[in-house]
């Protein structure tokens, strides 16, 4: 029989372990193996410190600032700011699964899409998106610490930058390097401290802010509803991008609340995420914020502008550090050999490549927006396929059993592959790439002049996928 809900789902009292072998000074033993119960600890709330540092950040500033930039008023923006984050909702729920299995989510989605077939999803969603992302944010924090370095009085010449690029890299991989425990342990000091940098950024906005600004050219109709679906888009796009929260929550007793682990961790991204995202709002009033970085260091007082520039580098390293431990799971479930250590290191070795290369980019913040709006076409469908599996299965699942590789599996089903996870998914990206307008205009929305990617293939994937899998041949409930 497979691990089950709790007999009492609200409480989160009994969430330690009297074992406690994973130390935030050593460095992780495990990998995508199941972690036996007397090896689990913690509780739930500790999730929000994992989260909520890593949603401090410079991107939700980014993002928050762009609504404004795409011709919405204070109000609308501010709206499809909290709209956008309910996705942490999604977030929240998938990171559920992971006291139950005691597995991290590149093992759990073996129960959608076979042994086989996940080694292809994680290959695609879990290692190649992830990688992109850490390059995304790495260069984010690389622009920072050049401006940083030339305060200091140090050019930034190219092997300058090279060598801060590696640096910022080292610290990060370090974190995932040493994996769970240190996360846990790191991220409640490293939330405090970006809190506080923030609070003096938030304080000196709020102070210039122009509370009456009014686009100089209303949006209306289709136009206002395009500018609406494309921010949600575009900021739902950070919490969708975490299929892999189940990552943080494994080492959680399986007697751990599900609400406690989805609420703790919802609350986690949504919560700094909204607030930081609004600040970008408010921000774009006073600034001009294609080039935010450079724009508020001109109204922040010049004592902060060093410690800003440092808040910006280290909530990315907090953002990457979950990135590329996860990133590193996911090549292992992939069906690589090797240490979960020595996958960490390939990660930050490509991601310093993609990098380098981003960093040639003139125009960050289309950058910025153009890969997040089309990563929802794949990730969307990805997170409803997770998110309906959840819910048939009750969030039964057996770690063992999910670890079990072989043509004997409960997870082979044909030829190691689950048809109903392989055609939802695949239903889902079709139907999103038909309706997206970023990179290019697909049919869907060229007709109706707004993008309907991430609705669509969240839809079509989880209702395909309820369909094929209520029938009692295609589930396994274990």
């Amino acid at each position: 029989m497979a691990s089950t809900l709790p007999d009492h789902p609200h409480s989160d009292t009994r969430s330690a372990a009297p074992l406690q072998p994973e130390k935030a000074g050593r460095v992780e033993v495990h990998g995508i193996d199941h972690i036996p119960e007397d090896e689990r600890r913690g509780r739930a709330r500790e999730l929000f410190s994992v989260w909520a540092a890593a949603n401090v950040n410079y991107l939700n500033l980014v993002v928050g600032g762009a609504l404004v930039l795409a011709g919405l008023d204070l109000l609308q923006a501010f709206a499809v700011v909290v709209v956008g984050n309910l996705f942490w909702l999604g977030t929240g729920l998938l990171a559920v699964p992971g006291p139950a299995a005691g597995a991290p989510s590149e093992v759990i989605t073996r129960a959608m899409y076979g042994v086989i077939g996940n080694r292809v999803n994680n290959a695609v969603t879990g290692w190649m998106i992830s990688v992109c992302y850490f390059a995304l944010n790495l260069a984010a924090a690389a622009v920072a610490a050049f401006s940083l370095a030339e305060q200091a009085g140090l050019t930034p010449t190219t092997p300058v930058k090279v060598a801060i690029v590696v640096a910022i890299v080292v610290v990060t991989l370090a974190i995932s390097v040493y994996g769970h425990a240190a996360i846990v342990r790191l991220y409640l000091p490293i939330t405090l401290a970006l809190a506080a940098a923030f609070a003096v950024v938030g304080y000196v906005v709020l102070r210039r802010a122009d509370y009456g600004y009014a686009p100089a050219e209303p949006l209306s109709g289709s136009h206002l509803w395009a500018a609406v679906l494309a921010g949600v888009t575009l900021i739902a796009s950070g919490p969708l991008s975490y299929t892999t929260s189940a990552d943080f929550s494994r080492y959680l007793p399986h007697t751990t609340s599900p609400r406690a682990v989805l609420g703790w961790t919802a609350l986690g991204g949504f919560l700094p995420s909204v607030l930081v995202g609004g600040l970008g709002v408010l921000a774009a009033t006073v600034v001009d914020m294609t080039d935010p970085q450079a724009a508020l260091q001109q109204i922040l007082p010049s004592w902060f502008n060093p410690v800003f520039l440092l808040a910006l580098v280290v909530g990315t390293i907090a953002v990457n550090a979950l990135t590329a431990y996860s990133a590193g799971l996911a090549l292992q479930a992939v069906g690589i050999r090797i240490k979960r250590t020595v996958s960490v290191l390939v990660d930050g070795a490509v991601a310093v490549s993609l990098t380098l290369y981003a960093l040639l980019v003139s125009n960050f913040l289309d950058t910025v927006s153009n890969v997040l709006q089309l990563t929802v076409v794949l990730l969307g469908p990805s997170t409803a396929v997770y998110a309906v599996d959840i819910l048939l299965r009750r969030n039964r699942y057996d770690g063992r059993a999910l670890g079990d590789e072989s043509p004997g599996s409960a997870f082979w089903y044909r030829a190691g592959v689950n048809p109903a996870g392989a055609l939802a998914l695949g239903a889902g990206v079709a139907c999103a790439a038909l309706c997206v307008d970023t990179l290019y205009t697909g049919p869907v929305a060229a007709l109706f002049g707004v993008d309907l990617a991430l609705p669509v293939g969240m839809v079509v994937a989880a209702a395909v996928y309820a369909v094929l899998m209520r029938r009692p041949a295609a589930r396994r409930e274990v």
